[in-house]
């Protein structure tokens, strides 16, 4: 990557002036401020909220980057060819050679740079499977990568800058915990080695509550967002929060600067080589929102500052929104419950619950319409699709006691714990009986005890003849190893039964600006001279697809490092 003059920089003290202006402070803005950073040039970060992070704060914090340094500790048959291979046939006619081919190319330079030169540490899974693993070229470890975790203690009186994780994601006020934490808690009485691991959490989060409104152990998002943070801080960059960027300025054609207002007062920035859009997508945009997104019932988990405000000022400078995806949003199945503060709690149900033995999905008439092991992105889409035919929104995820007090559900942690509550305020319903629950939540008894008793009778066997679950590496990842023959299957028998409504969530934007292999934004006469378009702002390579986990924020670092790349590159 080209570095920056000392002319370029600026003068001292020239402090509305700068080489790199990045509008958003999530993943990939603070990514693209970074690798700006590392090769010398002067960055303004401008965030619209009064926390960095967006929704990757929030987030498990993967990153999906074939191929990299990293990935060599768990897979060394992996090329960027049977990634390619993946990608087109996972895309199919979605897919664009060239942002795809860039995308495989720059990922790895991108990953080895913030090894190399920053504070970011990622590591692979041992066993994380591509998320249509029956497609070629498909993988089960080595590309998705996550963050190691991070002691927050370390960002001083910047720490209170981070975005805190959702309340749902966390134990005991504000401790947060990872895959594998929940896993050493759960069997802190069965091992010593979970009892150690555990005891060395809750020491750790006692000491930090005595100083702290939260834990300053900080694992998946947080912790990436964490780790960017302290680079950019130990590199001298300018992070603004609370500031809002409402003009482009445009000279001749080219973007120059932006003109934004911070704590009453304007500020004109000038903007050398180039604005980096990276503000999270249009899902909180009404009017974007209205016209990308089916009109059915949708809740956004996403961070609050995802108002497309940038894009409104992209378009109105001549971009256009990308229009070849299989879907505008990335979806999620969500629960919603409201907090007793007031404010709306939106769970996505990712991996914890909906494919794990002792479950299932029905709709409004008590049938079955999904595979409830398949990708989190692919059970919103049915869901979607299915309410056109009959209604499927919300949807019913049931489980029995073994399942609730085995993997929790939703809300409901493991084990059954916060379960009053939830039942009090109507989160969760319980029932003795099946057709007890059918009447709780308005479905036919007759249909719902049809359902059940077939799903009984596949997990016998473990095959399900219907919609196949857990018949892919991925699927059979997501369910429990000890429950045979098939993984993510168990007859529903011990009461209480318990369930939960289901609804789909957009977890992220794929529709967004278009861009060349720079990350230019596209206008109708080619590129728009210096601005750029990264993260959720960019109209995704993915297109709609959700080929494996971290696929926003893989190319979001990757686009990041590739526009930086190419706007010091402009003389």
């Amino acid at each position: 990557m080209a570095a920056t003059d000392s002319k370029a920089a600026g003068k001292a003290g020239d402090t509305n002036s700068y080489d790199l202006v990045v509008i958003g402070a999530g993943g990939a803005g603070l990514s693209a401020a970074l690798f700006g950073a590392i090769s010398g040039a002067k960055v303004l970060v401008v965030e619209s909220t009064e926390y960095v992070g967006g929704t990757t704060a929030w987030s498990g914090g993967t990153v999906w980057v074939p191929n990299t340094l990293h990935a060599a500790k768990v897979n060394q048959n992996d090329s960027i060819e049977k990634a390619e291979t993946y990608l087109n046939a996972a895309l199919g006619n979605y897919a664009s050679q060239e942002l795809i081919r860039t995308f495989l190319e720059n990922g790895p330079d991108a990953i080895a740079l913030l090894d190399r030169e920053s504070e970011v540490r990622l590591r692979p899974y041992p066993l994380h499977p591509d998320y249509i693993s029956d497609l070629p070229g498909s993988t089960l470890n080595g590309r998705a990568l996550e963050p190691v975790a991070f002691d927050g203690r370390l960002l001083g009186d910047k720490f209170d800058l981070l975005r805190p994780p959702i309340p749902e994601f966390t134990v005991l006020g504000g401790m947060m915990v990872d895959r594998n934490d929940i896993n050493q808690l759960l069997n802190l009485k069965k091992s010593w080695k979970s009892f150690r691991h555990s005891l060395g959490l809750l020491a750790r989060h006692a000491r930090d509550r005595i100083s702290h409104k939260r834990g300053t152990r900080l694992v998946m998002g947080n912790a990436l967002i964490a780790r960017l943070l302290y680079s950019l801080i130990q590199r001298g960059v300018t992070v603004w929060t609370s500031a809002a960027v409402d003009r482009l300025d445009n000279e001749g054609g080219r973007i120059t600067g932006v003109s934004l207002v911070k704590d009453g007062k304007r500020h004109d920035i000038t903007a050398r080589r180039g604005v980096i859009l990276a503000s999270g997508g249009f899902n909180r945009h009404p009017k974007l929102r209205k016209e990308l997104v089916p009109d059915v019932e949708i809740y956004t988990p996403g961070a609050p500052g995802h108002k497309g405000a940038a894009l409104e000022l992209a378009l109105a400078a001549g971009a256009r929104l990308g229009e070849r995806n299989m879907e505008n949003v990335f979806w999620a199945p969500v629960s919603v419950r409201k907090r007793p503060d007031g404010t709306t709690a939106v769970f996505p149900h990712f991996i914890f619950d909906r494919a794990k033995p002792g479950t299932l999905i029905v709709n409004a008439g008590g049938k079955r319409f999904l595979n409830e092991s398949t990708s989190y992105h692919l059970i919103g889409k049915a869901m979607v699709e299915a309410n056109r035919i009959a209604p499927s929104i919300p949807g019913y995820l049931i489980a029995d006691h073994a399942a609730i007090t085995s993997y929790g559900l939703g809300m409901v942690r493991p084990g059954g714990s916060g379960m009053e509550a939830l039942l009090k305020d109507g989160y969760l319903t319980k029932a003795e009986t099946m057709a007890e629950l059918a009447g709780k939540l308005g479905i036919d008894p007759v249909q719902l005890q049809a359902t059940v008793a077939q799903f009984n009778g596949h997990a016998a066997s473990g095959a399900d003849p219907d919609f196949g679950r857990g018949v892919t590496a991925y699927q059979r990842n997501l369910g429990d190893p000890k429950v045979g023959p098939n993984p993510t299957m168990r007859a529903l028998s011990q009461g209480p039964f318990y369930a939960v409504k289901l609804y789909p969530g957009d977890i992220g934007a794929s529709a967004g600006l278009t861009t060349d292999v720079h990350a230019r934004v596209l206008g109708e006469n080619g590129p728009i001279a210096g601005l750029y378009a990264v993260g959720n702002d960019q109209n995704s390579v993915m297109a709609g697809t959700y080929p494996g986990p971290g696929i926003t924020l893989g190319p979001g670092i990757t686009f990041a490092y590739v526009a930086v790349k190419d706007a010091l590159a402009a003389a």
